[in-house]
């Protein structure tokens, strides 16, 4: 079955009001989007409104890198799902390693994110990926069973079906390091194969995995080669226009 390739900018905290709009010009005429492909960011909170202004008129889809599962309340600093939609996302990123690490956020919390996300028609972004010790100790594949169980044990198999996997090794992050195309391509195979024993060959065949992990214009081709790499998931790679760019649009 085809799968659409899509290719995401993660902003992270970076890139203040003025930034943010010098970029999507930048992007603007530097991303040749492609029918075969998608593309989006997600700015910080502060600048979504703005940054869907200025790429509004372009196929550059704006999400969110996180929010919160209640529709609404007094949740002071939290943003919901439906008022992400309310300033034009359209997807949105749940499980980032650096919310697991610094917001202690666990698998059934995330779980009640995915559940917002999609109440909302959010498209969600999950995160899932094992640090340099787990990897070195031979957890991988149980570190992330148990980040997919956690998660996605409570979703039905059409909301799976709705859901984009982002795999991304929390010891390539913002490191330089990479993995290597094979050693990425045999944790995409597994999760695939996690989502066919769970829903069945058709949604493990539609589910987009995507590699996330000091992606950069060197190395996206390589990865992109690889069978079950459906796109990536872009770093500090994203924040100048002219890498991003290339990244977009990789060559196998």
């Amino acid at each position: 079955m085809d799968r659409i390739p899509f290719i995401i900018g993660n902003w992270k905290m970076y890139k203040d009001a003025s930034a943010a709009v010098e970029l999507c010009d930048q992007l603007r005429t530097t991303i040749r989007v492609v029918g075969d492909r998608e593309v989006g960011v997600a700015p910080s909170f502060a600048v979504i409104s703005l940054v869907h202004q200025h790429l509004g008129r372009s196929r550059i889809r704006v999400g969110a890198q996180n929010l919160h599962p209640e529709p609404e309340g007094a949740f002071t600093g939290e943003v919901s799902a439906e008022i992400l939609v309310s300033v034009g996302c359209t997807f949105v990123i749940i499980g980032h390693s650096e919310r697991r690490q610094y917001f202690h956020e666990s698998d059934q919390f995330l779980g009640s994110k995915l559940r917002a996300a999609l109440r909302a028609n959010l498209d969600p972004v999950f995160c899932v990926g094992e640090t340099l010790q787990e990897r070195e100790s031979g957890s991988t594949e149980a570190v992330i069973r148990q980040q997919l169980d956690g998660a996605l044990g409570s979703l039905t198999p059409s909301q799976l079906s709705r859901i984009v996997v982002a795999y991304e090794p929390v010891w390539a992050i913002g490191t330089g390091k990479t993995a290597t195309p094979e050693t990425a391509q045999q944790v995409h195979r597994f999760i695939r194969e996690y989502i066919c024993e769970r829903c069945g060959m058709q949604s493990a065949d539609r589910l987009r995995i995507l590699y996330g992990g000091s992606v950069k214009p060197d190395n996206v081709d390589a990865l992109m080669t690889q069978p079950d790499i459906d796109g990536a998931l872009v770093g500090g790679a994203s924040l100048k226009a002219q890498d991003f760019a290339r990244i977009v649009n990789y060559q196998v």
